[in-house]
């Protein structure tokens, strides 16, 4: 490949990774950092809710309440004794934008009711396409670091507590989320 082939194909992947994704956060957990491209055009009501939340430090403390082993980990909604948090209302489901449930991506948790999510939020551990079918849960962004902190997570053994299953027997605490760019 001659020199400024690869000199335009860099820009136009360099450009390509900019319109595509755009802002990042990093997780930061009891059990490492794990570092998350938003991506605000496909998704833009739910990044914003979700850095709304970010904003008003409303996910320091809270755990990765749910998870299972080679499906995913959920948080974002829970303080360390089980109390769910008081969240905002729920946002409209932005899941046919055309990002699909792939591992490492970051999609919101909800209800049956599609148009239900709030603040909580699962990294996908495997290609879950099943999770794209009907209504669909909306994928808003992708791990690009961490992935080890990801699937140590994943692997945790898990109880049921308070009536709640999949709970890890190990807490695993969300110090904070924080805008890194």
């Amino acid at each position: 490949m001659n020199k400024n082939l690869k000199k335009y194909l860099l820009i136009f992947l360099l450009f390509f990774t900019h319109v595509t994704f755009g802002q990042s956060v990093v997780i930061e957990t009891t059990q490492g950092d794990i570092v998350v491209e938003l991506n605000p055009e496909k998704a833009p009501n739910t990044v914003k809710n979700f850095l709304t939340y970010v904003n008003e430090g409303f996910y320091a403390g809270t755990i990765f309440h749910r998870v299972i082993r080679d499906f995913m980990i959920q948080g974002g909604g829970f303080d360390k004794n089980l109390n769910q948090k008081e969240t905002r209302e729920p946002i409209q489901n932005e899941s046919k934008n055309g990002l699909f449930n792939e591992t490492y991506t970051i999609a919101m948790a909800r209800t049956n009711d599609p148009h239900s999510a709030t603040s909580q939020f699962f990294i996908n551990l495997k290609d879950n396409y099943f999770l794209d079918d009907g209504d669909g849960y909306c994928v808003f962004g992708k791990v690009t670091s961490g992935h080890r902190v990801v699937q140590k997570i994943g692997s945790l053994p898990t109880h049921v507590k308070e009536g709640m299953g999949d709970v890890p027997i190990k807490r695993v605490t969300i110090k904070a989320i924080k805008i890194i760019n």
